[in-house]
């Protein structure tokens, strides 16, 4: 009898602890949910500190989608209904932030002008067959980074007819269908790195709708190593960049460029503070062969930037981008 009762005893122990286990899951995954919930919405909280943390979580945000994917997965599997409760609030923050992203976007018309960005890479073996597919895109203004001899001259023969207007600055350029004036190379190199450093150049766009006021640049490179991500130079030229860009006189302003940076990473805030951005549209554009992140950027002052998206890719390893700019 006493080996019975204890038998049962042991038999009710097993049957209760699958279920409070069960339970004690779904409590993790709504712990997980709220928590990823929190860092969607308030990303700018996150120390940037030790290695600038909270810009390498800001330059993959949008990649927080595919974790939400996960844990309703996981949590359907589970069965967890507090699970399920506490994905709302992801979901909720994700949908706020990038939902809009994934419409179509306006249709075109009016006082417009497309425009392209890409970087070329200073390693492309086919500078022609890149500048002719960026021609193909019908666009009123190219915006090229890594122009190094030999290529550039490709670029220039490749480009000349349907666009008869260009200038160049160190290692990035500006193709335009319309004429240009006052160039000017754009001081944007940090204290570390040695003169003859040249990334970045302005032009007025003498367009169809007024003067245009249009920045091409490049910001420095970011590695991501074990000490997190190293973007002190790309920050630095960032903020030289943006004080240009807030002294100038014409308007509306257009800047294309690889800025090394997603729009939500705060290294980019002296740009973001006062440009618009794409209002559609994800358009991954680095690494070319499976791109994570929007590191080639069009932004605009006095003009709104519609739906962005990459064209096919090049000789680069970057993906070229195209945007409609709607003046004001």
């Amino acid at each position: 009898m006493v080996e019975r009762a204890g038998s049962g005893a042991v038999a009710a122990e097993t049957s209760v602890v699958p279920g409070v286990e069960k339970r004690r899951r779904g409590w993790v995954i709504a712990g997980v949910a709220v928590a990823l919930g929190g860092v969607l919405g308030f990303h700018r909280l996150v120390p940037n500190w030790p290695g600038r943390v909270g810009s390498l979580i800001e330059s993959f945000l949008p990649w927080g989608g595919v974790l939400i994917v996960v844990l309703l997965v996981v949590a359907l599997v589970r069965r967890s209904a507090v699970a399920l409760v506490a994905l709302l609030l992801p979901v909720g923050v994700w949908v706020d932030t990038f939902g809009g992203l994934l419409l179509p976007g306006e249709e075109g018309g009016g006082r417009e002008l497309v425009v392209v960005q890409h970087n070329v890479s200073d390693e492309n073996r086919d500078p022609a067959g890149t500048a002719r597919a960026l021609a193909e895109s019908g666009a009123d203004l190219v915006a090229l980074e890594e122009l190094v001899d030999p290529q550039l001259a490709a670029y220039e023969k490749a480009l000349a007819a349907d666009y008869p207007h260009h200038v160049v600055r160190g290692t990035v350029g500006l193709w335009s269908k319309h004429p240009l004036s006052g160039e000017q190379v754009v001081d944007i190199r940090p204290r570390s790195i040695e003169e003859g450093w040249s990334r970045g150049v302005r032009a007025v766009v003498r367009s169809p709708y007024g003067d245009v006021a249009a920045y091409v640049a490049h910001l420095p490179s970011v590695r991501v190593g074990v000490g997190g991500l190293a973007s002190q130079r790309r920050d630095e030229s960032a903020a030289l960049l943006g004080r240009a860009i807030a002294g100038e006189s014409v308007e509306p302003v257009i800047l294309l460029g690889d800025l090394n940076g997603a729009v939500e990473d705060r290294g980019l805030r002296p740009l973001t503070s006062q440009l618009a951005f794409a209002e559609s549209g994800f358009a991954f554009s680095f690494p070319a062969a499976f791109p994570l992140a929007r590191i080639d950027q069009v932004m605009a002052r006095s003009a709104t930037v519609g739906h962005i998206r990459t064209l096919a890719a090049t000789g680069s390893d970057h993906l070229p981008v195209v945007a409609r700019v709607a003046l004001e």
